[in-house]
């Protein structure tokens, strides 16, 4: 069974749903080959943030910085019931080209499950700033890759075509937000649903065979 993801580095949604994805996968016993697909949230982002992330949500959503505060608030409640502990007080947002292209290299090495796992983990928990590259190379390190690869890789353009090869697919299939889940390109699970949810689908896409 294949899963594709798609899903970007700075979304909490993200890593909730890739916690719930891999509870619906204990007991299963289907073999399921997963990859991850790129999606940038803010395609146009720059490298480095302009405001806060409390202040860049109120901007972004139209509401008052306290609403924006409990707004986190609850997103780090809904994490913490699946284990992860976030901390947006620390996260450093920016542009997310950089990371998809080193999932993409990541795959090519047989480590693109512990890269994912590593930038969402830098960045929810972390504050690690994903969009430096240095950061990211350190971090590519840390799971298995070689550190001055990574950085002469992100030094051209390697990869950005296939991140923009994900991106267009996600368009054709109707991909509106992240995380989307595509069981053997043809049951589509979309957000962070309950690992029961996704295990139905799972089910699902093996009785169509």
């Amino acid at each position: 069974m294949k899963v594709e993801i798609w899903s970007d580095v700075v979304c909490p949604w993200c890593y909730i749903g890739k916690r719930r994805f891999e509870k619906a996968l204990e007991g299963f016993d289907e073999s399921v080959e997963v990859s991850w697909r790129s999606f940038e949230l803010d395609p146009v982002a720059p490298k480095e943030p302009a405001a806060a992330l409390d202040e860049a949500l109120a901007s972004k959503y139209g509401m008052s910085l306290e609403q924006a505060r409990a707004m986190m608030d609850q997103m780090t409640r809904t994490a913490a019931a699946e284990g992860l502990d976030f901390d947006f007080g620390r996260a450093r947002g920016g542009n997310t080209l950089d990371a998809h292209r080193l999932l993409h290299f990541a795959a090519e090495q047989g480590l693109q499950a512990e890269m994912k796992e590593r930038l969402l983990r830098g960045y929810m928990t972390e504050g690690r700033a994903i969009s430096d590259p240095a950061e990211l190379a350190e971090l590519a390190s840390e799971v298995g890759l070689d550190p001055d690869e990574v950085t002469a890789m992100l030094a051209g353009d390697a990869y950005t075509d296939a991140v923009r090869r994900d991106e267009a697919r996600a368009r054709e299939i109707g991909v509106r937000g992240v995380p989307f889940f595509l069981i053997d390109e043809r049951i589509g699970v979309s957000g962070a649903q309950p690992p029961e949810l996704i295990r139905q689908a799972l089910a699902s896409a093996l009785e169509r065979d």
